[in-house]
């Protein structure tokens, strides 16, 4: 495989985003795994294309380029509301996403450690990040293999009165 660039995105980048959405939503919907993102395409709901408007201009988004096609999408910056607060100084993951037609090729591992760089740049010592954790926890595990260390369940109530449940971790840099 060619190499993977990662760069900083901006508010050209948007759509881009919400494609990258869309195919994770669409391949997690194909194997009925409708609990993280739902079923709709990221690119059609108010609140996701709201979303991204914010990432492309907020000034933490990074994507990863294959010859030039982006294929993975990172933002980086404050925790959100819904996590319990850090204890110290850290770099908070707000958004991993990554083209599955390159699933297995380490662009999720590679923006995770552009986000590690980032951290090491501002003098912080703790990255953390946010999945769901429901179904089977295979999200969780996958940060887990990425050296993070789950720390605070937590649930956020849906519009529907469901909860989604999500997991926050932390990695310590060196």
């Amino acid at each position: 495989m060619t190499e993977i660039v990662v760069r900083r995105g901006g508010v050209a980048d948007r759509d881009s985003v919400l494609r990258l959405l869309d195919v994770a939503i669409a391949w997690l919907a194909e194997r009925g795994r409708t609990g993280q993102w739902g079923t709709a395409p990221a690119s059609t709901d108010p609140r996701r294309i709201g979303q991204a408007d914010g990432w492309a201009d907020g000034g933490g988004l990074w994507l990863a380029e294959v010859a030039g096609q982006p294929v993975g999408a990172l933002v980086v910056g404050s925790a959100t509301e819904y996590v319990p607060p850090a204890t110290e100084a850290e770099l908070y993951v707000n958004l991993l996403v990554t083209d599955r037609a390159y699933a297995g090729a380490g662009i999720g591992g590679r923006l995770l450690a552009h986000a590690a760089e980032l951290a090491r740049e501002r003098g912080v010592d703790l990255l953390r990040v946010d999945c769901y954790a429901g179904d089977d926890g295979a999200l969780v595990r996958w940060y887990e293999r990425q050296g993070f260390t789950a720390t605070d369940p937590f649930t956020v109530p849906r519009p529907d009165g469901a909860q989604w449940p999500g997991q926050v971790l932390a990695r310590r840099l060196d």
